[in-house]
């Protein structure tokens, strides 16, 4: 199908922080990762970047709509504000058996306010509002919405974090597969992707915890109680 690379993982918005994190995170692991930006030049630089942190990274960068044809997974880390553009901007590229992953949160900055709210979405979630624009055949799984960009980044170390990930539930078991890629992250299914709406509203809490105790850093959920090996079916 298309030009897609095997097991390649496409990141659009690569270039901001959390996207790049996960570029580095899973060309660290050894999957191809493909980098997208509305703009080529900054595509090529940040895949640069990953190069030479990851000796053996298997990345490049093109524009987002090239960038969505080479992989079967595309996972979307723009601002929300940007969210409804870059989906309809590649809509003609994706194809039926793609992943969509949204990683985006509707914090209230979108409208001139602070990121430790969000505003409604008539849809119900970020993710909803993507599944409502991708095309047929193609799944939308919300997941990555609260691990840290600066915890990503820090190669040396593991992102001690949960991943809830909500969505159509073959593709969603494919996206907490891609947990495992990354050094302390723990996949939770999270069910269907309304719950998206749900953890969605956890990162705005999540950035004013940073605030109010001072870890720019960031910091991370953990849900106890689960059974051990816990990503569940």
């Amino acid at each position: 199908m298309g030009d897609w690379k095997e097991n390649a993982i496409a990141i659009l918005g690569g270039t901001g922080d959390q996207g790049l994190g996960l570029a580095l995170r899973f060309a660290d692991a050894g999957r191809p990762v493909v980098i997208g930006s509305r703009k080529l030049d900054r595509a090529v630089t940040a895949a640069d970047a990953v190069r030479k942190a990851v000796a053996h990274a298997d990345v490049s960068g093109f524009e987002n709509a090239e960038a969505t044809r080479r992989a079967p997974i595309v996972i979307l880390s723009v601002p929300f504000e940007h969210t409804a553009g870059t989906v309809k901007a590649i809509r003609d590229a994706l194809e039926p058996g793609q992943i969509l992953v949204s990683m985006g949160v509707p914090l209230a900055t979108a409208v001139g306010d602070g990121a430790v709210r969000t505003v409604g979405v008539w849809q119900g979630s970020c993710a909803e509002l993507a599944a409502t624009l991708a095309p047929d055949g193609v799944d939308v799984v919300s997941a990555f919405q609260n691990v840290s960009a600066h915890r990503l980044q820090q190669l040396p170390d593991p992102v001690e974090c949960d991943v809830v990930v909500s969505g159509r539930k073959g593709p969603r078991l494919r996206v907490m597969e891609l947990c495992g890629l990354v050094p302390g992250l723990r996949a939770v299914d999270g069910g269907p992707l309304a719950n998206a709406r749900i953890v969605e509203e956890i990162t705005a809490l999540l950035i004013g915890l940073n605030i109010r105790y001072k870890v720019p850093e960031g910091i991370g959920i953990r849900l106890t109680g689960l059974p051990d090996d816990s990503d569940a079916a």
